[in-house]
């Protein structure tokens, strides 16, 4: 059953009054940067299959947003990255599976071999002036500033 709860239409269960709240799904991404140059992987899957975007991917439960955007920037590079700051954290979810907050890390490489795996095609670096096609508007609004 639905009830309007807390401004909101929710489910509620008829019999002992628990409402269903829908969490928000978390992303994680690293930006790096050198010799004026972004780091970028190229989307092996939908959405957005063969445009580019930041190394990110989906912040487990329990675990550290930081290390998320470590992990994933792993997985997807083969590169060990140390973040060291937050740059922003966008809200507004863009697709149907997608996340409805990405935090975005500045980070430094450590050690790997470049080479694309998990979710990314291809991985490359490319000058803020002549950036491939990019997907999602936060890897679009980070790298246009």
């Amino acid at each position: 059953m639905e009830a309007e709860k807390f401004g909101k239409l929710r489910p509620v269960c008829p019999q002992c009054g628990w409402i269903y709240f829908q969490d928000p799904k978390v992303a994680a991404a690293v930006l790096i940067e050198e010799d004026g140059r972004v780091l970028l992987v190229r989307r092996a899957h939908e959405p957005y299959r063969g445009l580019w975007t930041l190394p990110a991917g989906f912040i487990n439960g329990g675990e550290n947003p930081a290390e998320a955007a470590e992990r994933e920037c792993l997985e997807e590079t083969g590169l060990s990255v140390r973040v060291k700051r937050v740059l922003d954290i966008i809200s507004g979810r863009e697709h149907e599976r997608g996340a409805d907050f990405i935090i975005i890390y500045l980070a430094e490489i450590i050690s790997g071999e470049l080479t694309p795996a998990d979710d990314a095609d291809a991985v490359e670096w490319f000058s803020r002036v002549d950036l491939p096609p990019l997907a999602f508007k936060a890897t679009q609004q980070i790298l246009s500033k």
